[in-house]
C-alpha cells in the first residue's frame, strides 16, 4: 500500500495540481477512483479531488496553470473539470459535501471509491473510514448505506446501480452478497438517471475487456431488464433447429465470436485482418470506434426477432422482416438514450443490413454486378457489416453449421477485400460528368440522367466502362433499351 501511495503522490499529474493550488493543497484531497487505481498499481492519469471551498476557483486555476480550460460538470455535485491539452490529463474537482472528509467519503458510492489522500504533506497519509483498502485487497464492490437510510449510496444517486456493474466489469470485482441484494433491489431506480448518463455507464461496461461477465453480471442485478429492455426480451425466444440456443444466449455468443475476430482477425478474415482492424480502430462517435461501437452491433442486431417470431405449417420458426423491424427498434434505443446521430445510423444500418451476405452465399460465384449491389446497399457499413456476419455466422451452431460456416467465411472474405477497396478508394465514378451525359444525350438534367449515372458507377466497378465513349455508348443502349 505504501508503494500506491508514494506512487501516487509522485504521478506528474498529481504534482502538477498540487504545485498550481500552491497553499490551497493544505485544503484539498485526493479522492474516488484516483487514490482506489493508485492502491491497485495502475497508473495515474487522470486527478480527482475533493476541495474545501470553491470547485469553480480550484478548477480555473489548475486550468490556468496548465494552459488549459475549465468547465462545469452539470451532473457531478457541481464538480468542476480541468483539462490539461498538453498532456491529456484531467482534474476533477468536487466541493466536500459534508464537515469533514471522512464525512464526506462516508456519503460516497462504494467503499473502494471512499479513500482519500491530503495534497499537502511530506508523507501521503490514507484516510479510509469504510475499510476500501481491505475490500480493494478482496476484490470486492461494497456499497455504502443502505436502502432506507437518507445518506446511501443509491439513495442519493439513481444511477449507482449500473456504476456498480460497470466498476465490477473494468475492475474485475465481484458485488459482496449484501451489496448484490441491494444493488438488485435499487436497479429499478436507474430509469431515474439521466439517458446520457445511462448511455455513458453501459458504453463503459460494452468496451471493457470484461464486457461478457459485465453484462452476465448488470443481467443477474436486474440491470439489463431497466437499461436495455428489448435486449432482456430476448430471453427464452426459441429459433429454428438452425440454431443451438435461444435469441438471447444467441446474441451472447455474436458478441463473443465478435470479440474473438477482435482478438484474431486474421483467424477469420485471412490476409486482410490487420488492415480490417485498422478500419475498425478508426473513432466513429461518441467516445466509441467503428469496431466499439461494433460491440452494440452485435448486441442489439437481433431485438426484432420477438415481434417478428412465427411458427410456420410444419413447426418451422421464422423471423421474417426481423432485420426491418429491429433496425427501427435499434434506432429507437438510440434516440432514448440520446446518442449521437451517427451512431444511430450505424447501429440500425448495421441490424438492417445483417441477413444480405447469408443470402449471396447461394450466388457463388459471386460476379461484379452482385459485388457491387453488396456495397451499395450496405453502405455506410459495408465492412463492418461484412464482419459482424462472420460472427453471427459463427454463433450459429445448428444443423449443417460447419459446412454453412465454411460457406458463409469463404464469402466474407471475398467481399472483404472489396470493402476495404471502397472503403479506402471511394465508389467508382464513371468516365462523363452529369452535365456532359445529358448535353450529349440531348436531354435536361434530373431523374433519368440520375438513374443513367447510377448504372454507369456499377458499369466502372464491373470494368463494363472504361472510356467515355464506352459510357455514352452504354447510355445509349440503356435508353433504347431499357431493361438491358
Amino acid at each position: 500500500m505504501t508503494r500506491g501511495l508514494d506512487a501516487l503522490v509522485s504521478a506528474p499529474p498529481v504534482a502538477a495540481v498540487r504545485d498550481a493550488l500552491g497553499e490551497r493543497s493544505g485544503a484539498a484531497w485526493l479522492v474516488g477512483g484516483t487514490v482506489r487505481d493508485a492502491l491497485l498499481g495502475r497508473d495515474v492519469r487522470d486527478v480527482d479531488i475533493a476541495v474545501d471551498g470553491s470547485p469553480e476557483e480550484a478548477a480555473r486555476i489548475v486550468a490556468r496553470a496548465v494552459g488549459g480550460t475549465a468547465f462545469r460538470l452539470s451532473e457531478s455535485f457541481g464538480a468542476w473539470r480541468a483539462i490539461n491539452p498538453r498532456d491529456g490529463w484531467i482534474c476533477d474537482v468536487s466541493r466536500l459535501q459534508a464537515a469533514t472528509i471522512e464525512s464526506d467519503l462516508e456519503l460516497r458510492d462504494f467503499s473502494v471509491n471512499a479513500m482519500a489522500v491530503p495534497m499537502a504533506g511530506e508523507a501521503p497519509e490514507l484516510i479510509d473510514p469504510a475499510g476500501g483498502a481491505r475490500d480493494l485487497d478482496r476484490r470486492v464492490l461494497r456499497v455504502l448505506g443502505g436502502p432506507d437510510v437518507p445518506s446511501s449510496s443509491f439513495a442519493r444517486d439513481p444511477l449507482r446501480p449500473l456504476r456498480l456493474a460497470r466498476l465490477a466489469t473494468e475492475l474485475g470485482f465481484e458485488p459482496d452478497p449484501a451489496s448484490e441484494r441491494l444493488t438488485r433491489d435499487a436497479a429499478p431506480g436507474v430509469a431515474g438517471a439521466s439517458a446520457e448518463r445511462i448511455f455513458a455507464e453501459l458504453r463503459r461496461i460494452v468496451i471493457a475487456d470484461a464486457v461478457l461477465e459485465g453484462l452476465a453480471l448488470a443481467g443477474r442485478l436486474g440491470l439489463v431488464a431497466v437499461v436495455l429492455p428489448e435486449l432482456d426480451a430476448l430471453h427464452g425466444v426459441e429459433q429454428s433447429p438452425y440454431h443451438h440456443l435461444d435469441v438471447h444466449g444467441h446474441t451472447i455468443e455474436v458478441l463473443r465470436r465478435y470479440l474473438e475476430i477482435e482478438r484474431d482477425p486474421e483467424e477469420t478474415l485471412g490476409g486482410l485482418g490487420r488492415e480490417v482492424a485498422a478500419a475498425l480502430a478508426e473513432p466513429l462517435a461518441d467516445e466509441l470506434t467503428r469496431g466499439q461501437a461494433l460491440r452494440f452491433g452485435a448486441l442489439l442486431h437481433d431485438l426484432g426477432k420477438p415481434q417478428t417470431r412465427k411458427v410456420l405449417p410444419g413447426g418451422r420458426i421464422s423471423f421474417i422482416g426481423h432485420d426491418s423491424v429491429g433496425a427501427e427498434m435499434v434506432a429507437g434505443v438510440c434516440r432514448r438514450m440520446r446518442t449521437s446521430e451517427r451512431l444511430r445510423t450505424y447501429l440500425a444500418a448495421l441490424t438492417r443490413h445483417h441477413l444480405v451476405l447469408g443470402f449471396m452465399v447461394h450466388e457463388r460465384p459471386l460476379s461484379r454486378a452482385a459485388v457491387y449491389r453488396y456495397l451499395t446497399t450496405c453502405r455506410p457499413v459495408e465492412l463492418e457489416v461484412t464482419v459482424l456476419s462472420c460472427a453471427d455466422r459463427l454463433a450459429t451452431r445448428g444443423r449443417n453449421a460447419d459446412v454453412a460456416i465454411a460457406a458463409h467465411l469463404e464469402v466474407a472474405r471475398e467481399l472483404t477485400a472489396d470493402a476495404l477497396d471502397w472503403r479506402r478508394d471511394g465508389s467508382p465514378q464513371p468516365p462523363i460528368r452529369g452535365d456532359e451525359l445529358a448535353r450529349e444525350l440531348g436531354l435536361p438534367t434530373g431523374p433519368e440522367i440520375g438513374s443513367l449515372l447510377a448504372r454507369l458507377r456499377e458499369a466502372a466497378f464491373t470494368g463494363e466502362v472504361r472510356t467515355r465513349e464506352d459510357a455514352l455508348a452504354l447510355a445509349r443502349r440503356l435508353r433504347q433499351n431499357p431493361g438491358s
